[in-house]
């Protein structure tokens, strides 16, 4: 049944009538029958028809409230009538069942009359003020944190029930007259936050009592107490916002002629003025009348400041007012009506009290005097400036904040120019000065008042502009040429303002202003730059820029563009968040842009004047601007028309040509994200331009730049691949040329670009690319002679020494011999002739025009250029010359001859160079249609050339591409014939590997980018390398031989060496599957060693191995697949599981790891053939000594993985399984593989268990210690224990104990020699029974383990070891064998004593160590006594065990020893002298075996059958132990799992009961019982049928995380009052009995609960809270000694209003 229709039946009420009758019901009784109460007698009661006290009758709530009733007492009679009538009535009512509640005490109590008077009282607003009263009662709270809650709740309390919280605040503070201040001023600011929002609410009385509360409250200390005095004037304001007049009456009311007004008048009034100047400035005059008159009587500093900020306030009301007459309610007033008497404030102010030396004061007074003197009759202020203005100017030198002499000196300027004073002009430098000084103080970001002088100082810069233009510029510009810093920036900064504000006046100061700025064009300070920026930016937008002069200023802005970010200022500029955002250049960039596109008329200054910045190199830095600015001007050109656009070059012989633009804003394309991205800007310029460089390109460009735009935007600078890159720009280059097709204009190119090579000096990488264009460009010229001659320049021209340069002339040659190979090749072997060349290689010049190192260069760069050539020629062409031409020159130029001796070359540039031509040359002729039937004669030679340049290089770093380029060079050479013989492949394989896998580990990102980059590229190198020599001989024999050259690798000790041979492993493997091809079906007959080799790695400590472990195991699965004859595209879902596993092996937890690796093993034993299996084991066997601990633990999880799958083929492999075991058991060290051998045992065990036995009874005695433990995993599991210790028993039994034999010449003495495998079994028995776990199989066993083994001790005595083992106990036993005695006897007793131990016999066992009765059973004098002993403890301590031990004894009175005959009669015969045999009616069965014993043929025997007849005596009892437990809150949680059905509605019942004590007790202080009910709130959850509160349990309540309890209580009652509203009631009387809790953290969540419960609750729930109990209790709650418990009192009792 659901919760909420259970809960549905239950009346509703205040409170639950279940609740009344448990909470009411004893207290009732007790009252009736004159017993005391658990409550106190004054303690209140309260039913749902009258309210009363239980023992006093009605009295007074509080003193001075109303009464609880009515608001009249009542009558002496009525309140005995209600005590005699009423209350009995109420009282038996409650007490009878809620059905029979029937009972309205308003409609049948004698005394309803007045009842029914305290009904017309409005309740809903008697609970608001008794909800007000007691959070007002608090606010005395000493803690600052609970009185500031307490005031947050009052204001929840007014933001609701605005009215009724002000109306209590009011009589509160009416009635306790006496409270302090402080509190005061707090209830008066919590009044003024509730009428900030709810001012409008308020009627006409309210308001008044409001406003005469404030005003008392204000007024009433002549002293000043700002804190309460300003909360009191708050109030007023509030008011006033919407009683203005009210509250203007009461303070005009305050205002006493010929006396003072308070301070705190005053402040109100000018707050007033602020907040509602339309409706105090109608009431100015009255209030100028009454304070002008005692002006002068103010002699206070305090009084003056109240007063000039009153002054203030009211002029700057009067100004807003008359600013606005459309909208004031009076538009009839005129300045005039307060110019008088402003005046005369005036004079008080600046002639008496501006002479103060109170700072504050004069600040106070400068304040007033600016908005004043607007004020001001005309005539007055024209009188009063040469008095007014220099003594503002004076103040600056008293003054260290001089904001508001500025703010005030701008009014005052302000109002003196609007009458047209004459005067101003006689002041005009004394201004000047003083201000500009002002403008030149720094800014420091820190100080807002500082920048903020900075504008009142502009401001009056700018009305000294518009008033005096000539003379401001003629102190301005003189400055501009000082050297001082700040007065230089300071002056640029009034100039930039006074251009902006003051247009009209400078309009024809323009070229003065122009000739001025030469000074500041020099200055290399960064903060004058910044501001000679802004000044020019300021200019364009007023046209000075077109006047002469203005292009200086536009090429300062691209020099500032072109800056080097280097070179930017690392501060950050005021108020800026990017230091980057201020600097210099950032700010010309912008103004640059700014300047293009939004001033018109800067279009045809700009256009195409900034063409002219692009070529130079020095504007490099400016290009992505400049193409910005230059893009958007072109648009608006276009716009306007073909003739505003094309440019007469004739007409501007300083612009650059097209043929310059194309080749410049092309090559710095190459670099697309430099220059905050100038490849983009490029591209859309050279778009834009096309009509201005060739008209036939528009169509062609405007088609292909946007796709290079948009392979940008789809790229970053780290992802964009620069070759492909620079391919498409090529390929444009090449369209275009083919489009323009005019040889002219293409010769015309490839000049310009050569002429542009120096330029780009400095940036390799772009020259790189320009030479690629020269060689495009050559490429499509049809003259021969222009190109011959340009490939000359370029040879004699180039910068050998710079690698960069080698490479790009070298792509040149390349690129140009696609289409001209014979003239390329020709003007190689011209310049190699030319005396330029002959001259730098001739013996007796090395040493004088050029350095060895430089020919080396030459050399290097015509290699180079051989390999471009055959790289990119067409391949047709190319095969002819390779040996002929251009291989015959490039080892020419390699092999140095000096007086006919080679001389082999130290420069590795050269080797590099060398290395990477023959590998193009490798390239191109396996690349060629005709590659198969070419035969390359020097392919040996260079394969060996290649070999002896990899040994040759450092084997443990990695310092050249000397490598990478020798392996791809090799890749290439073993695919063209004729082919390698094995030998060769075996050398180039191994010395490969030696180079690559002995490296030291690569380097990390961070630590060297390049080089790791390099590392890789090598290693792909020798990828390609490896997978082409596997390429040859597709075969698994062929695979095999590739994975023996990697298998030293995969197995070193070093990490890094086992993760590169693991990747080429897997690649191998993957390349081997790709490219299978089987036409038959074969085994593949090395899977097993394979995958033994490679699935221990799945665990290595590198992640990376682990991987690529995965991957080679999955590969070769999917072989042996494909071997069985499944098509490539066949998809196994076992093998499949392999990648879904290899998330797992990524994380670094050994015990995911390892069973990642368990779930591998299990994949390879499904898909794994059955004749591959035990070469795996072996293999995997072999992995145990691995030394990386981690592959050989994982080789043990695979080897008991596939044992517990596929051992039940393996039974004829046990021994030699178990002896590979015991030695590598032997042979390793590490200590995990113990436990693993044992596993592996009791797999093996579990699945041929007699086989498994029988293996490990052969081995040599005594047993080894790792033999002993492989004994012992047999008992880990009860049911193979049993199995085990049967077969031991049977194996003991099977033979006889020992061989008689007469000793060599000792007569008649016969000795007794131990048989082996009885003595075997019994040393295994020990061994598998002293492991704790095989318990219960021992139990199970323990009559015929204990018959037996006490057999087995009888027939032992005196028995001796076989000689071989006697010699091996005489010498000892070594480390690694077990310490036990050997010897027959002791070893038996051993056995039995263990037996008892594990069998629970320990009293036995005890029993016959104190007694000494084990040392008796291994002698023969005294065996038969501990026999008798053993019996006397078994009867004392085992007797339960006796009666199947008895019956199995049974049958060994015939046993054929005589030994065995008398230990188990001696045995018997003492179970007769204990009362165990009469307890477990044993007698009958022990009389019958005595007496088949009596006639026995040993004496001994008999002797014992008379004595157990002789021994029926007495017994021992027995005695149990039982505990018991008790239950706990863990146990609640647990009850949710049994209480199913019938008892499910009653476990919901007291879930429900339990749910408010088990959240609140999460705070319980006890961290058990907390964690407890964690659990308990987990378990019964989803019994509320509430998935969401279900689902929040879990959320915040896992076990070791931290709970925020708030939020979590907040989320619970949230879904408690969503799904069920009903149970409100019952959840806060819970609460109210947590609020007297002893612990003080519970105590606080008590009525943390009970506001989050009433947060959520709906009004219409408010018939379940009994609203006057709760305030109650809240309140005494509120005197809480802990202030949390005081704070979350008061926060619940502000949510309380939602319910009143």
């Amino acid at each position: 049944m659901s919760l909420r229709r259970r809960w549905g039946r239950v009346p509703r009420g205040s409170l639950s009538w279940r609740a009344w009758g448990r909470s009411l019901g004893g207290a009732a009784e007790e009252a009736e029958s004159g017993g005391a109460s658990p409550r106190s007698q004054g303690e209140r009661w309260e039913g749902p028809g009258c309210r009363g006290d239980l023992g006093s009758g009605v009295r007074r709530a509080t003193a001075g409230r109303k009464l609880l009733f009515s608001c009249q007492p009542p009558a002496e009679g009525h309140s005995q009538l209600l005590q005699a009538t009423c209350i009995p009535r109420l009282r038996a009512s409650l007490l009878r069942p809620p059905s029979q509640q029937l009972w309205d005490g308003r409609r049948s109590c004698p005394c309803s009359h007045w009842v029914k008077e305290a009904e017309t009282t409005d309740m809903t607003e008697s609970s608001v003020k008794k909800l007000a009263f007691t959070l007002l009662d608090a606010i005395t709270d000493k803690d600052p944190l609970v009185q500031e809650q307490v005031c947050s709740a009052l204001c929840s309390v007014g933001e609701v029930r605005p009215v009724e919280t002000l109306r209590a605040c009011e009589e509160y503070l009416r009635q306790h007259d006496k409270l302090a201040h402080p509190y005061r001023a707090a209830v008066l600011r919590a009044m003024e936050r509730v009428l900030s929002s709810c001012a409008s609410e308020l009627d006409k009385d309210t308001a008044s009592t409001i406003i005469l509360l404030a005003s008392s409250e204000m007024t009433k200390t002549k002293d000043l107490v700002w804190d309460w005095q300003q909360a009191a004037s708050g109030v007023l304001v509030a008011v006033g916002r919407q009683f203005i007049s009210k509250v203007m009456e009461e303070l005009l009311r305050r205002l006493h002629p010929g006396t003072l007004p308070h301070c705190a008048v005053l402040h109100t009034l000018a707050s007033l003025a602020v907040a509602n100047a339309f409706g105090v400035v109608p009431f100015l005059p009255s209030v100028l009348s009454s304070l002008l008159p005692v002006l002068g009587m103010a002699k206070q500093d305090t009084v003056r400041v109240a007063f000039c900020s009153a002054l203030q306030h009211f002029s700057e009301g009067a100004l807003e007012y008359l600013a606005n007459l459309d909208r004031a309610p009076d538009p009839t007033v005129r300045k005039d009506a307060f110019a008088t008497d402003i005046f005369s404030a005036y004079d008080v102010l600046f002639h008496q009290w501006l002479q103060s030396r109170e700072a504050k004061l004069r600040l106070a007074v400068v304040e007033a005097l600016g908005p004043m003197s607007h004020l001001l009759p005309s005539e007055r202020l024209e009188e009063q400036l040469p008095k007014l203005l220099p003594g503002i100017l004076a103040l600056y030198k008293k003054h260290a904040e001089t904001f508001y002499l500025s703010k005030s000196l701008g009014q005052i300027l302000e109002a003196a120019v609007s009458v047209g004073s004459r005067t101003l002009e006689t002041q005009l430098d004394a201004l000047l000065a003083a201000l500009h000084s002002q403008i030149c103080v720094p800014v420091e970001s820190s100080s807002p008042l500082v920048m903020s002088n900075q504008k009142e100082v502009l401001r009056c810069f700018t009305v000294l502009a518009c008033s005096s233009p000539d003379r401001l510029l003629a102190f301005l510009l003189p400055r501009l040429d000082t050297s001082n810093e700040r007065t230089r920036v300071g002056t640029l900064q009034v100039v930039r303002h006074v251009i902006n504000s003051a247009a009209a006046q400078m309009e024809d100061k323009k070229p003065f202003i122009l000739s001025s700025m030469r000074l500041p064009l020099l200055d290399t300070n960064s903060k004058v730059k910044r501001a000679v920026v802004q000044v020019i930016s300021a200019m364009a937008h007023h046209g000075y820029l077109e006047q002469p002069g203005g292009e200086a200023m536009i090429e300062y802005i691209v020099q500032q563009c072109a800056l080097p970010p280097e070179q930017e200022p690392e501060k950050p500029g005021p108020g800026s968040k990017d230091p980057k955002a201020d600097s210099v250049r950032a700010i010309s960039v912008r103004t640059l842009y700014l300047v293009s596109t939004t001033v018109d008329r800067m279009s045809h200054v700009l256009w195409p004047y900034l063409l002219q910045f692009l070529t130079p190199v020095r504007f490099t830095g400016a290009l992505t601007p400049l193409c910005r600015s230059l893009v958007h001007l072109a648009q608006k050109r276009q716009e306007a028309g073909a003739d505003a656009f094309l440019i007469q070059y004739d007409a501007h012989a300083s612009l650059p040509s097209p043929y310059a633009v194309t080749g410049r804003l092309l090559v710095v394309s190459s670099s697309p994200y430099l220059g905050d991205g100038r490849g983009a800007a490029a591209l859309r310029l050279l778009s834009v331009l096309h009509p201005n460089i060739h008209p036939l390109l528009g169509q062609h460009w405007e088609t292909t730049v946007p796709l290079l735009l948009g392979y940008l935007d789809e790229h970053t600078e780290e992802t964009l691949p620069q070759e492909e890159w620079e391919e498409k720009l090529l390929m444009f280059l090449r369209d275009t040329l083919a489009i323009v097709s005019d040889n002219a204009w293409i010769c015309q190119l490839s000049l310009e670009l050569c002429r542009q090579l120096p330029c780009y000096d400095e940036a390799p990488q772009e020259k790189n690319f320009l030479y690629k264009c020269i060689g495009t460009t050559l490429g499509a010229a049809s003259s021969k002679e222009v190109v011959r001659k340009h490939l000359q320049e370029l040879l004699e021209t180039a910068r050998y020494q710079e690698e960069a340069e080698r490479e790009g002339l070298a792509c040149c040659f390349g690129i140009c011999a696609v289409s001209h190979l014979e003239d390329t090749l020709a003007q190689l072997e011209d310049f190699v002739r030319s005396e330029v060349f002959r001259k730098s290689t001739g013996i007796l010049n090395i040493f004088k025009d050029r350095s060895e190192n430089e020919v080396e260069k030459v050399k290097s760069a015509l290699i180079l250029c051989y390999g471009h050539v055959a790289a990119r020629a067409p391949r047709e062409l190319v095969l002819a010359k390779v040996e002929s031409d251009i291989l015959r020159n490039i080892c020419q130029h390699f092999n140095t001859k000096v007086l006919g001796v080679k001389v082999e070359t130290k420069d590795p540039a050269l080797k590099l160079c060398l290395v990477q031509s023959v590998c193009m040359v490798s390239r191109a002729i396996c690349s060629s249609t005709q590659a198969g039937s070419f035969h390359f004669t020097r392919k040996a030679e260079l394969v060996t050339q290649m070999m002896e340049f990899i040994r040759a290089e450092p084997p443990d770093s990695l310092r050249t591409p000397i490598r990478k380029k020798a392996m791809l060079t090799c890749t290439y050479l073993v695919s063209v014939e004729p082919a390698l013989d094995e030998q060769a492949r075996a050398d180039v394989i191994r010395g490969c590997l030696h180079s690559i896998m002995a490296l030291l580990p690569e380097p990390m990102e961070e630590d060297g980018g390049c080089q790791k980059s390099l590392y890789l590229e090598t290693l792909h190198a020798l990828e390609d390398l490896l997978t082409s020599l596997l390429q040859r001989n597709m075969t698994p024999q062929g695979l095999q031989i590739m994975i023996e050259h990697l298998s030293p690798w995969i197995k070193s000790p070093r990490g890094h060496e086992r993760a590169r041979a693991l990747g080429l492993s897997a690649l191998l493997l993957r390349y081997f599957l790709e490219h299978l091809r089987v036409s038959a079906l074969v085994p593949f007959h090395n899977l097993g060693l394979l995958i033994g080799l490679f699935s221990p790695r799945c665990a290595d400590l590198w992640p990376a191995t682990r991987q690529e472990a995965v991957d080679c195991v999955y590969s070769l699965l999917y072989l042996q697949l494909g071997y069985e004859g499944f098509s490539r595209d066949y998809r196994d879902d076992v093998a499949e599981r392999l990648l879904s596993l290899k998330d797992g092996l990524v994380h670094p937890d050994p015990a995911i790891l390892f069973h990642t690796c368990h779930s591998v093993g299990q994949i390879i034993a499904k898909r794994l053939p059955p004749d591959q299996l035990i070469s795996l084991l072996l293999t995997m066997f072999e992995a145990l000594g691995d030394p990386e601990k981690n592959c050989s633990r994982a080789a043990t999880v695979m080897i008991n993985c596939l044992l517990q799958e596929r051992g039940g083929v393996l039974q004829e492999k046990v021994p030699e399984i178990v002896s590979v075991l015991r030695s590598k058991l032997q042979e390793a060290q590490g200590e995990h593989i113990l436990p693993a051998a044992q596993h592996s045992v009791y797999l093996l065990a579990t699945q041929h268990c007699a086989a498994m036995v029988s293996s490990l009874l052969g081995s040599p005695l005594p047993l080894d210690s790792h033999t002993c433990m492989l004994w012992r995993a047999l008992a880990v599991e009860p049911r193979l224990a049993a199995q085990v210790l049967g077969l031991l028993l049977e194996k003991m039994s099977r033979d006889v104990p020992f061989k008689e034999s007469r000793a060599f010449l000792l007569g008649r003495t016969p000795d007794r020699v131990a048989t082996l495998l009885p003595l075997s079994a019994t040393c295994a028995l020990f061994e598998v029974m002293s492991t704790p776990a095989a318990g219960p199989a021992v139990l199970e066993l323990y009559p015929q383990l204990f018959v037996a083994l006490l057999l087995r001790v009888s027939c032992t005595v005196g028995v001796q070891l076989p000689r071989n083992l006697q010699s091996q106990e005489r010498r000892g036993a070594s480390p690694a064998l077990a310490t036990r005695n050997l010897e027959p006897c002791s070893s038996a007793v051993d056995t039995l004593r263990c037996m008892l131990l594990r069998s629970g016999s320990e009293d036995v066992v005890q029993r016959m160590d104190l007694e000494g009765g084990w040392e008796l059973l291994r002698t023969s004098a005294g065996h038969e006594e501990g026999a008798t002993r053993l019996a006397r403890a078994m009867a004392e301590h085992a007797g339960p065990r006796l009666p199947l031990v008895l019956k199995t004894l049974a049958c060994t009175h015939s046993s054929a020893y005589e030994n065995q005959r008398v230990t188990t009669t001696a045995f018997l015969a003492e179970l007769l002298n204990s009362n165990v045999a009469n307890d477990l009616m044993l007698l009958d069965s022990l009389l019958e075996s005595l007496a088949a014993r009596q006639k026995d043929t040993c004496a001994s025997v008999r002797r014992l059958v008379l004595r157990g007849l002789a021994n029926l005596a007495s017994g021992c009892p027995d005695k149990e132990k039982m505990e018991f437990r008790t239950a706990s809150i863990r146990l609640f949680g647990h009850l949710n799992k049994v209480c199913h059905g019938d008892c499910e509605d009653i476990f919901l019942d007291q879930v429900v009961g339990g749910l408010a004590p088990l959240l609140l007790h999460l705070r319980d202080p006890q961290a058990t019982v907390a964690s407890a009910c964690r659990f308990a709130l987990c378990m019964c959850g989803p019994n509320l049928a509430c998935e969401e509160l279900s689902a929040a349990f879990q959320k915040h309540l896992q076990e070791g995380r931290a709970l925020h309890f708030g939020e979590f209580l907040n989320t619970t009652c949230k879904h408690l009052m969503h799904h069920f509203p009903d149970l409100l009631g019952r959840l806060l009387t819970t609460c109210l009995f947590y609020f007297k809790s002893s612990w003080e953290d519970v105590r606080a969540a008590a009525p943390l609960f009970t506001g989050f419960l009433v947060l959520h609750a709906l009004p219409r729930q408010q018939p379940q809270v009994d609203l006057d109990q709760l305030i109650s209790a809240l309140q005494i709650l509120l005197k809480d000694p802990a202030p949390e418990v005081r704070t979350r009192a008061a926060e619940a009792l502000g949510r309380l209003v939602k319910l009143a």
